[in-house]
């Protein structure tokens, strides 16, 4: 048989080949939506997503109401609320601002949403990811591993600190006992931590007691660096902020004495918020694009950033203490109270939230995002405005 007699046999199976792939491409990757980087960020009418629009109107309305009153907008009170400064401030912030996501387009927005300002403990949400890639690299081989058996240097060398694990670190649960960049974890003393002092007391076996503890999360980062070995803002950057699509207007700010030594180099080692100034200063837009990844299961365009396993597991509540998992707020009302955060809300929500307040909130049962900023008060009088309007 000649080579032209094969060819039609050839074509047609080349032909159902390509058929058969075209068949069991994911769906996902032609029919969900992911903003390009920069601006041009898709709207849609509220209707053309199932939702009301007078009713999103009236949602939006309310926001715009709810400037907070725990943040000044020059950070005057920051030392009296969260004690001595270790980082800088910005001398300003925006007002109350927000975005609404639905199934991934802008259905609403409002306030100063490119505004980079200090975003608090949503920086908490962003270290468990970057924990969370670690562990997938293969940098940590099991996250219920001591980190001593990593990190030796002098940090969990105590009876104390040897049998923490990195998920009692991400669980806030670690009980880690010691001083780092000049702040004690027992969080006693009035000029060194304000209003947030607290009154001397036993500590207990790491896993055992839940504790919302910036030190002890300031030591998770820097056990971080000293993994990766370059600036933990870089990791960020490379491993979630760029593949997403950020804004290059982000910063993640260290206090000027977070320096490591790290195989000879000195290199600065990020905090967990901005309770003692520094931290992670970032747009509601950028926020946007982070709580989307989440509500996408890590996953942005063809290459998934985070594991759907982690997204899981870092929602899943710890055995010990309020609803939370991996430094995330959750929903499911396991917690000790044994009520819901956001009583309106479905139980699979969850939020990356930073005093001012600073709400990053993300509802997969209705393919939701909602970041809101620099608001007074509970998120679920938003959340249920919002819910009401989706038909």
């Amino acid at each position: 048989m000649t080579s032209l007699n094969r060819r039609p046999s050839f074509f047609f199976t080349l032909v159902a080949l390509v058929g058969l792939s075209a068949c069991h491409r994911p769906a996902t990757q032609s029919t969900t939506y992911f903003p390009a980087k920069g601006d041009a960020w898709a709207r849609r009418e509220p209707a053309k997503v199932g939702m009301d629009a007078a009713l999103l109107d009236q949602a939006v309305a309310f926001a715009k109401t709810q400037e907070t009153t725990q943040m000044a907008p020059d950070f005057s009170t920051q030392e009296e609320i969260f004690g001595k400064l270790l980082g800088p401030m910005p001398t300003s912030r925006a007002a109350t601002n927000g975005i609404i996501l639905r199934h991934g387009y802008i259905v609403a927005e409002w306030g100063e949403t490119q505004r980079v300002d200090p975003t608090y403990s949503v920086a908490k949400s962003v270290l468990s990811t970057v924990l969370g890639i670690t562990i997938e690299r293969g940098m940590i081989p099991d996250i219920h591993e001591p980190v001593a058996k990593l990190i030796q240097d002098g940090g969990y060398e105590s009876i104390q600190n040897r049998a923490i694990t990195w998920e009692n670190h991400a669980q806030q649960t670690s009980e880690w006992e010691g001083e780092l960049w000049g702040k004690n974890s027992d969080f006693v003393g009035k000029e060194a931590f304000g209003k947030g002092e607290r009154k001397p007391r036993t500590l207990q076996k790491p896993g055992t007691y839940y504790e919302y503890n910036d030190v002890r999360i300031n030591r998770l980062a820097l056990s971080l660096l000293r993994l990766w070995k370059k600036p933990i803002p870089d990791v960020v950057r490379d491993e979630i902020m760029n593949p997403i699509g950020a804004s290059s207007t982000w910063q993640y700010i260290p206090y000027p004495n977070a320096v490591a030594d790290i195989d000879g180099k000195q290199l600065p080692s990020v905090s967990g918020g901005t309770r003692w100034g520094g931290g992670l200063r970032i747009s509601a837009r950028d926020e946007a694009r982070f709580g989307y990844l989440f509500l996408r299961q890590g996953r942005w365009e063809n290459r998934q950033i985070v594991s759907a396993d982690w997204v899981r597991r870092a929602t899943t509540p710890s055995p010990v203490g309020p609803d939370y998992g991996y430094l995330w707020w959750l929903n499911t009302g396991k917690g000790s109270t044994g009520k819901k955060a956001w009583p309106d809300a479905p139980a699979t929500s969850y939020a990356a939230l930073g005093a001012g307040q600073n709400t990053v909130w993300v509802d997969p049962e209705h393919d939701i995002v909602i970041v809101w900023r620099w608001h007074n008060g509970n998120p679920n009088e938003l959340i249920r405005r919002v819910l009401a309007a989706v038909k």
